[in-house]
């Protein structure tokens, strides 16, 4: 298994510790590109199909909460990327 796959399997299940670098790096495999937006906001725009996911950059920890990883879950499996 591939370390994509694993961060995809990963993902899936929906941890309580996944960090705001693990979720660039898997919306960057899907094809998102991070646009830093005033403060923390980050937008993750995907340029073929113009879909957009917007998150605030979790601090001082880098975790993401659990409502940041169900939104960017179901933004994925709504676009029927997962």
């Amino acid at each position: 298994m591939s370390k994509r796959e694993k961060l995809i399997e990963r993902f899936k299940s929906q941890p309580n510790d996944f960090t705001w670098n693990e979720v660039a790096r898997l919306l960057g495999y899907y094809g998102y590109e991070p646009i830093s937006g005033s403060g923390s906001r980050v937008k993750f725009i995907n340029q073929s199909s113009g879909h957009k996911i917007s998150l605030h950059k979790p601090h001082p920890k880098e975790i993401l909460l659990s409502y940041q990883i169900k939104l960017v879950y179901e933004s994925l499996e709504k676009e029927g990327l997962i």
